[in-house]
């Protein structure tokens, strides 16, 4: 069985971690937008995923 290592342990802070999300995407200068994003790069985006991750 796979698990999903996307998944919010707590539901009530997935707000808050989309808020964080957009933060450091704003910091980076990634125009990432709420919905879809294909639009950009691997890079782009796993930019905002490491700083995150720091």
């Amino acid at each position: 069985m796979s698990r999903s290592r996307n998944r919010v342990e707590v539901p009530e802070a997935k707000s808050a971690m989309d808020q964080f999300k957009m933060e450091v995407a704003s910091e980076l200068g990634v125009p990432l937008t709420n919905g879809y994003n294909g639009n950009l790069t691997s890079a782009q985006n796993g930019s905002v995923g490491g700083e995150m991750y720091r």
